[in-house]
């Protein structure tokens, strides 16, 4: 069965089981219970749903300690409290783990699965297993070049080429000459891609230097000695947030001069766009990437709603955050939501 048929089915199959419910939503901010409309169903402003409980497994690649992941966490949490979801979180790097964390989710015959693609080759036949169960599987944050191959029915996140072009271009922009990229996970295609983009459309040299994320002294240490192997490079640029504070650090012990760039955004990082400590980042918005996997996931099931007709991707990036404009955006970092 090619992909269009396939997706097509699981879609009538969902929309009949919605239509079967008879599945309303509230209109009240509150606990209780929504209003009804003039037309007989639930009136459906801001509110909390109260349709039938579903249950969604997100299952990510986040590794031990990044922070990143949080964000993207309280966003599928605000979606699940809204949507009356038991939402089942579980993540691990290593792609082959995270392919049994899906399967579990399918063991469990969850209503629907939210996952990112860091290494989608490893998550192709479980995927397959989910859509052949009938469970919807909607991608997020890695994966916009992988999703519609392995039959997702939506995907939210960032182009990382785009990002990554774009990004190549402000360093045009602000007169860099030599930058080094700093890939913290080795595998994950996103951050190929966000490194590569940079390569393609800035006119100055770019290095690249692989790390270990899940060890941040050891992030330092290989940053500090790079800088000082290449006095040169004026600008590191970071692919992660919780990166970008430890690449300052190493400029400082490297005595060298160059700044710091990076790709995502959380509050600390906005507090060192003002304090100038890092020049400027790229935000993906990983708070609406996880609050739109999971609101998608109970549009498809309550109404037969999806985004882009299954075939166009939903973009929450990329925007640069600079010092001309991180006060409008500081207030909803320091919330967690951007």
């Amino acid at each position: 069965m090619d992909r269009s048929s396939h997706t097509r089915s699981r879609r009538i199959a969902f929309v009949a089981v919605a239509a079967a419910a008879a599945l309303t939503l509230a209109g009240c901010s509150s606990g209780s219970g929504g209003k009804e409309s003039e037309e007989g169903g639930a009136d459906a402003s801001a509110g909390k749903a109260n349709t039938p409980r579903m249950k969604v497994a997100l299952v990510t690649h986040q590794a031990p300690g990044d922070t990143f992941w949080d964000i993207v966490r309280k966003g599928a949490e605000a979606a699940a409290a809204k949507d009356n979801v038991d939402l089942v979180y579980s993540n691990d790097p290593n792609a082959g783990t995270q392919a049994n964390l899906v399967q579990n989710a399918i063991d469990q015959k969850v209503d629907g699965i939210a996952v990112t693609l860091a290494k989608p080759d490893a998550l192709k036949a479980v995927i397959a297993k989910a859509n052949a169960a009938g469970i919807p599987v909607v991608g997020l944050n890695s994966g916009l070049t992988d999703w519609k191959d392995l039959d997702l029915l939506e995907f939210f996140g960032q182009d990382e080429s785009v990002a990554g072009e774009a990004f190549g271009k402000k360093l045009n922009e602000v007169g860099a000459k030599n930058t080094v990229c700093v890939i913290h996970e080795q595998g994950n295609v996103g951050l190929t891609q966000r490194c590569d983009g940079v390569k393609k459309t800035f006119k100055g040299e770019t290095q690249i230097l692989n790390v270990n994320g899940t060890d941040m002294p050891s992030v330092k240490s290989t940053i500090t000695a790079k800088l000082k192997q290449d006095s040169s490079i004026d600008y590191v640029v970071t692919l992660g947030a919780p990166f970008a504070p430890t690449a300052v650090q190493s400029v400082g012990d490297a005595g060298s001069k160059a700044k710091v760039a990076t790709f995502d955004l959380n509050k600390e990082l906005a507090k060192a766009i003002e304090a100038g400590d890092i020049e400027f980042a790229v935000d993906q918005q990983p708070y609406l990437q996880g609050y739109l996997a999971v609101d998608g996931l109970w549009l498809y099931k309550n109404n037969g709603n999806y985004s882009g007709g299954g075939e166009q991707p939903v973009l929450t990036g990329p925007a640069f955050v600079d010092k001309s404009n991180v006060d409008a955006v500081s207030e909803y970092a320091a919330k967690g939501t951007r």
